[in-house]
């Protein structure tokens, strides 16, 4: 799946006459130590998850300091066509769950609530959702916990408040922050509703590396980096990645 990530990457600056004659020797951010550790990791995955009907599992893993791609898996096996495995899934859309609660509480904070700011978890209806039906969401554990801070709820990655706090921050300032930090899917948002803070819209996993590295850099965003470097038949250096200054793109405080 890297390989075929990479020669994608290639297609953006040369055409395939260039690429196919030139000889090109590319050198890579990948680290190999890396990619053997994430694709045992994959396999184990998918077969602990076999049980629950999820036959396939996919890795990326980068270094936030610089946006290199160390280690990319794209299915645990790309040859098998059962599960479409020649599909590279870190750039694809998948349903990302609460781990996209973050940038709902990233967007609440940078309009001025606090962690210690109180929200309640409990039975709440949020209206029609789109169906006709009313929003009344769950959490996963089945139970209510009263009043709680958001530091609280989102530890405890609680669904209602969660819901509640993308209703005070406001779909369309949560879908911006997202997209700041590296979402790219996020195009139709009359569609997603509340239901977004719980994952309700798809995104890239590749995507997903890249925004979450934004809050271990402290608010600083960084282009994903996955070629060091070129040289041709001759030798000759055509192309030297130069190490990116980065973005911010959220505040320090809020990150």
């Amino acid at each position: 799946h890297f390989v075929f990530f990479i020669i994608d990457e290639l297609r953006k600056t040369y055409d395939e006459q260039t690429l196919r004659t030139s000889g090109f020797r590319v050198i890579t951010s990948l680290d190999l130590r890396l990619q053997a550790i994430a694709e045992q990791a994959v396999v184990e995955g998918a077969k602990r998850n076999a049980p629950r009907h999820a036959n396939n599992a996919a890795l990326i893993a980068t270094d936030p300091q610089n946006g290199e791609i160390l280690a990319m898996v794209g299915s645990k096996n790309y040859f098998d066509s059962g599960i479409d495995g020649n599909v590279n899934v870190t750039q694809s859309k998948r349903q990302p769950g609460s781990s996209f609660k973050p940038f709902t509480y990233a967007t609440a904070f940078s309009k001025g609530y606090e962690p210690e700011t109180e929200i309640y978890d409990t039975p709440i209806d949020f209206g029609p959702d789109g169906s006709g039906a009313s929003y009344i969401p769950r959490n996963y554990d089945g139970k209510f916990h009263g009043l709680l801070t958001m530091r609280q709820a989102l530890a405890m990655s609680l669904n209602v408040p969660a819901v509640e706090t993308l209703a005070l921050a406001g779909i369309d300032a949560t879908i911006d922050t997202a997209t700041r930090l590296g979402i790219t899917t996020l195009t139709e948002p009359k569609r997603y509703g509340l239901s977004l803070t719980l994952g309700g819209a798809e995104v890239r996993p590749i995507d997903m590396a890249r925004a979450f590295g934004v809050f271990g850099q402290e608010g600083i965003a960084y282009d994903m980096l996955p070629i060091r470097s070129i040289t041709d038949s001759q030798g000759q250096n055509i192309f030297e990645a130069s190490p990116s200054e980065g973005k911010r793109v959220l505040d320090t405080e809020v990150a």
